[in-house]
């Protein structure tokens, strides 16, 4: 088999249905594979808890997704989310200080989790070569450890089995995939995990926003100090779709996360700069808090086996999961689904070339995860059971290396670019350590540090509040 004529992809999420997509572009059926009855609308559901808390698509992801499905952002913005330039339009105070609004370099899509899902699925689902199962999940991968060759499903209703056969088969079920159980029932050997584990929890609210802020005015983001070693507190104000704001509140292990709605906006006013709780404190709720305790990075290693099954490949979180405070795991599905595509269009998945592919995969995910993995283990209490050698330097240069870094790029523009070039994933993360970017750090010219949010008085008036006068742009 070089190019799949059945492929079953396990999981209808975000990553599971860009990877049908990919595939539907080459084979000549795909079964989706889905425990969930999915709405057709832009809606919450069982399965994806966390869509309840603040998602950004990076721009680098932004571009894969519409490099494969034409439209689907424009959908995006038309259903009312938001294309916030970065950092011309947010706010952030960052550990070392404020960062200035430089001119945007790289930009975010902000709305709901369940519309950037559904502008996905519903292009996605179009195709004719695509079959969704519903109410259905993995119970088993059929074949031996040389190779796949389908899978057993179980109905949810009635627990009726069933044996799917197929060429290929993605497993993009998450965080809860049970991958590592059917390798094992397949006599394939252990997999590596490495698990970098803060203790990060979220508790969000929405919001009506005030009349014209979700346009208007700039989202919000105030983030913890690592280096005064206590557990990180977090507040984020993100416009969404329908007027709304989106307030997610968020620590590291110990912080304390409030789980009332009277405990809501005190812990707001707990951050390190009030002006979270200042844009909340007027603004009427329109939901409950929901709370989330999912927040470690993991990550498995299926391309350090001497042998990978032939007809299996791994993506989405199933491979590699991140703390969603960094906002990256939409843009690493689309680079890893940006692969796939690659791979059959090249050479397709002869044998072999299952490893080969997953190979490619698990490169494509290792910016994010040393992105999230590193940041978070600044943090006091921070669990690091990791083998990646990036992730144990116990000299300390690494995060000292870091620290200038982000002093210098809150208040240097070109400095800051770069910086945004990486996080958004437009640019490779060794970019950081170039001779070009040292030779940048060393001699661009830093413009004075902020001492409190760069709010202009338009953008103030929007949401009712008075000027700090040293920061006003």
């Amino acid at each position: 088999m070089t190019t799949p004529q059945h492929a079953v992809v396990l999981g209808a999420s975000w990553a599971g249905m860009l990877a049908a997509h990919v595939l539907a572009r080459h084979a000549r059926s795909v079964t989706i594979v889905e425990r969930d009855v999915l709405p057709d609308r832009p809606a919450q559901r069982r399965g994806l808890p966390q869509a309840r808390h603040v998602h950004v698509l990076w721009s680098g992801g932004a571009r894969i997704v519409e490099e494969l499905l034409p439209g689907a952002i424009d959908r995006v913005l038309a259903a009312g989310a938001r294309r916030v330039a970065f950092h011309e339009d947010v706010v952030t105070l960052m550990s070392h200080g404020w960062q200035h609004r430089f001119p945007a370099r790289q930009y975010v899509i902000m709305g709901g989790r369940p519309l950037l899902d559904w502008a996905v699925r519903e292009q996605v689902l179009a195709s004719d070569r695509i079959r969704l199962r519903e109410r259905a999940e993995a119970v088993s991968l059929t074949g031996d450890a040389r190779r796949v060759a389908g899978v057993e499903v179980r109905s949810v209703g009635d627990g009726a089995r069933e044996v799917l056969d197929a060429d290929l088969v993605v497993d993009a079920t998450g965080r809860g995939s049970g991958l590592r159980r059917w390798l094992s029932g397949l006599g394939v050997p252990p997999l590596e995990e490495d698990v970098v584990d803060a203790g990060i929890a979220y508790s969000t609210r929405e919001f009506v926003a005030p009349p014209g802020a979700t346009s208007g005015f700039p989202a919000v983001n105030v983030a913890a100090d690592h280096r005064v070693r206590v557990p990180g507190r977090f507040g984020v104000v993100f416009p969404q779709e329908g007027g709304r704001w989106m307030v997610t509140l968020s620590c590291t292990r110990g912080g304390g996360l409030p789980t009332r709605e009277e405990d809501f906006l005190p812990y707001a006013r707990s951050l390190r700069d009030p002006l979270v709780a200042d844009l909340i404190a007027p603004a009427e709720p329109i939901t409950p808090v929901f709370v989330s305790h999912i927040g470690a990075n993991r990550r498995l290693y299926p391309e350090r086996l001497d042998r990978w099954p032939d007809g299996l490949l791994v993506l989405g979180d199933s491979l590699a999961a991140f703390n969603p405070i960094h906002g990256h795991g939409m843009s690493a599905a689309a680079r890893a689904a940006a692969v796939l595509d690659r791979r059959l269009a090249a050479d397709g998945l002869g044998p072999g070339g299952a490893h080969a592919a997953q190979r490619e995969i698990s490169e494509a995910v290792d910016d994010p995860w040393i992105m999230a993995a590193s940041k978070d283990l600044e943090y006091v209490n921070c669990r690091n059971r990791s083998t990646d050698p990036r992730l144990n330097d116990t000299s300390g240069v690494t995060r000292q290396f870091m620290d200038l870094i982000a002093a210098k790029s809150m208040c240097s523009r070109a400095v800051s670019d770069v910086v945004t070039d990486v996080i958004s994933m437009s640019s490779p993360q060794a970019e950081l350590g170039s001779s070009d970017f040292l030779a940048l750090m060393q001699r661009d010219e830093a413009v004075p540090e902020l001492t409190g949010p760069p709010l202009s008085r338009e953008e103030l008036a929007i949401v009712n509040l008075r000027p700090r006068s040293a920061a006003l742009r």
